[in-house]
């Protein structure tokens, strides 16, 4: 007689710990119950969820939810790794960011991480050659969150965002895993040049407010770059960098600046 195999339960801590929050969260705010149950708790993983909420934030009349909807779990399927880097955009969020004490604020609050993973299905349809479903996405997630990144543009997993308005992300750029950057940071290019033309941020790099990085330079990993400085030429790693336009000022001051959110010249890490 055959014997039955027994079947494997897959496990998402994520997912595990953003269903327990939310159950939670209606616990503490009634009032709050339809909208917790339509963006986590009625779907049955954190695929669905996010295709969810990339669908509700992008819609318009344009483009109905439930036709964005089915473009978002297309995308899930086709690639498991959009849902893995989210996971991890979720991790570094909680981590990194003092404003986030929950795993489901990001998913349901936070318009950075919103806009990372509209970003990320914009490049997976990019990537198939559906470029103008890309550059709807694109458009949808600069109006609704103030974030433009071009879809072509290559982002790692581990991103934080915090705040998240007025980011502009160009077309040829490439951000690596874990870095972290706050608002109104552009990774630009320098005219009108139609090639590689924009920077490569290495991983682990810290970008403070305002910063502007221009043209197709790197900067080394786990450096950090102060707020309001205008970079244009390469930075080593593990280099703290500032001014207009930026030079060295020193070390980086630890070994994941990303990480730690230290902004301070010489100081010890503090939280914004």
């Amino acid at each position: 007689m055959a014997r039955s195999q027994p079947r494997v339960t897959q496990v998402d801590p994520v997912w595990e710990r953003m269903t327990t929050e939310a159950e939670q969260a209606i616990r503490d705010e009634p009032l709050l119950g339809g909208q917790i149950h339509s963006a986590l708790l009625h779907h049955p993983s954190i695929e669905n969820a996010l295709a969810y909420r990339v669908a509700m934030k992008l819609s318009n009349s344009e483009m109905s939810e439930q036709l964005l909807r089915e473009i978002c779990d297309e995308a899930y399927a086709a690639d498991p790794s959009l849902a893995q880097a989210a996971r991890a955009d979720i991790v570094a969020t909680y981590e990194r960011d003092p404003a986030c004490h929950r795993f489901l604020q990001p998913l349901l609050y936070f318009k950075g991480f919103q806009a990372v993973q509209a970003y990320r299905i914009s490049h997976w349809l990019y990537t198939e050659g559906r470029r103008d479903l890309a550059y709807f996405f694109q458009m949808r997630a600069s109006e609704m969150f103030g974030v433009d990144i071009h879809p072509a543009a290559r982002i790692g997993q581990g991103i934080m965002i915090d705040h998240a308005h007025s980011i502009v992300i160009g077309e040829t750029a490439v951000v690596g895993n874990n870095v972290s950057m706050l608002h109104s940071v552009t990774l630009g290019g320098t005219g009108k040049e139609e090639e590689d033309r924009h920077p490569k941020i290495d991983d682990g790099v810290l970008i403070g407010a305002g910063a502007k990085v221009l043209g197709n330079i790197r900067i080394g990993h786990c450096s950090r770059i102060a707020a309001g400085s205008v970079v244009l030429e390469e930075v080593p790693p593990c280099k703290t960098v500032a001014g207009v336009p930026a030079k060295i000022v020193g070390e980086a001051g630890c070994d994941q600046p990303s990480m730690s959110m230290d902004h301070l010249f010489g100081g010890p890490a503090t939280k914004a």
